[in-house]
């Protein structure tokens, strides 16, 4: 039977994630019978284009959600946390990519190839994880499933789009400057990013890890079900515009051969393995697949693998994990409406 047609919004349609949204919708199959977009009030009056129509920009204000059915939060955790509530209360699912709920135990943390089973019950809101915690457990969860993990190693190679428009503009705006035979000046980072990287993801603490690497540690434990998984995280920021790649170190629980590695990740949902290449962030760019290339055994011990894993942090980093999540939850018959 189909699944009911149902009213959605997005608040945040005017960022980097909130567009990338706009054009996951346009092209997958969520049954919309009414879509309306939210923003700051500053941004109210101008129009989105959406399937040919105009979309009026609507303020997000606590009363507006009480038509809707499914709401989803492409802004900051500050946002989410005043309205999702209120949200709720009006009877609309969220959907939110922020980190305003991630670590709420009463929240499921959600990655629909990984662990589905979050999303029975009809929960009210749910979190999508942190982009680069998405690519990894996409890529290293059917691993686990076959060997069980008992390490993780990752090293992230991160781009500005992760940090939002203002961070877009800055790498394009120093490009142009040292290209001219200027100076990059650092604005949105602690360094000027173009022709430069540097480990830092947000800001470090006590311990000596940045808050990107935090959340990439708890966030994978917690969608794999491991809370004791010996996990370590290096987290980079690189000069790309779209695209996040991760390398990979894992030990197995059993040994596992590199073609028998390649069979599993190629049975593993949302998964594409190269062989004989290796993915970057432009073939990446504008797809909903994790990619996985350089798959090898680590001579350095008897149950290790290597992986490189690349994926668009703005689609199944972000907007494609948060319709499929929505899509999962009308699938399974359980309209987000109630």
């Amino acid at each position: 039977m189909a699944a009911r047609r149902v009213r959605v919004g997005i608040v945040g349609a005017t960022g980097l994630v909130g567009g990338e949204l706009l054009r996951v919708l346009e092209q997958r199959s969520l049954p919309l019978s009414e879509l309306r977009v939210f923003a700051t009030g500053r941004s109210t009056g101008n129009v989105i284009r959406f399937r040919g129509e105009d979309l009026p920009l609507e303020e997000a204000a606590p009363g507006v959600f009480a038509d809707l059915d499914l709401a989803f939060f492409c802004a900051g955790a500050d946002v989410a946390q005043a309205l999702a509530p209120l949200a709720v209360a009006k009877g609309c699912v969220v959907v939110d990519k922020s980190s305003a709920f991630r670590r709420d135990p009463g929240v499921p943390l959600a990655v629909p190839e990984v662990n589905p089973q979050v999303l029975r019950g009809c929960p009210r809101i749910i979190a999508s994880p942190n982009c680069s915690t998405i690519q990894l457990v996409v890529a290293i969860a059917p691993l686990h499933r076959a060997a069980g993990l008992r390490r993780v190693v990752v090293s992230t190679y991160q781009s500005v789009s992760g940090t939002g428009r203002e961070a877009v503009n800055e790498l394009k705006e120093q490009t142009r400057a040292v290209l001219a035979g200027g100076q990059a000046s650092a604005g949105v980072y602690p360094h000027p990013i173009a022709f430069n990287l540097f480990p830092q993801i947000e800001e470090f603490g006590a311990d000596g890890y940045s808050r990107e690497e935090v959340k990439l540690i708890e966030e994978t434990r917690r969608i794999l079900e491991l809370p004791d998984l010996r996990i370590t995280a290096t987290t980079v920021r690189v000069p790309v515009f779209v695209g996040h790649c991760a390398a990979v170190n894992v030990e197995l629980e059993r040994s596992m051969s590199r073609a028998e590695a390649v069979q599993c990740l190629r049975a593993g949902p949302g998964i594409i393995v190269l062989e004989q290449d290796y993915p970057t962030p432009l073939l990446c760019q504008g797809r909903d697949e994790v990619f996985v290339g350089r798959v090898r055994e680590d001579p350095s011990q008897d149950r290790g693998l290597d992986l490189w894993v690349a994926a668009d942090n703005l689609r199944k980093g972000a907007a494609t994990n948060a319709v499929q999540i929505a899509e999962f939850l009308l699938g399974e018959g359980q309209a987000a409406c109630g």
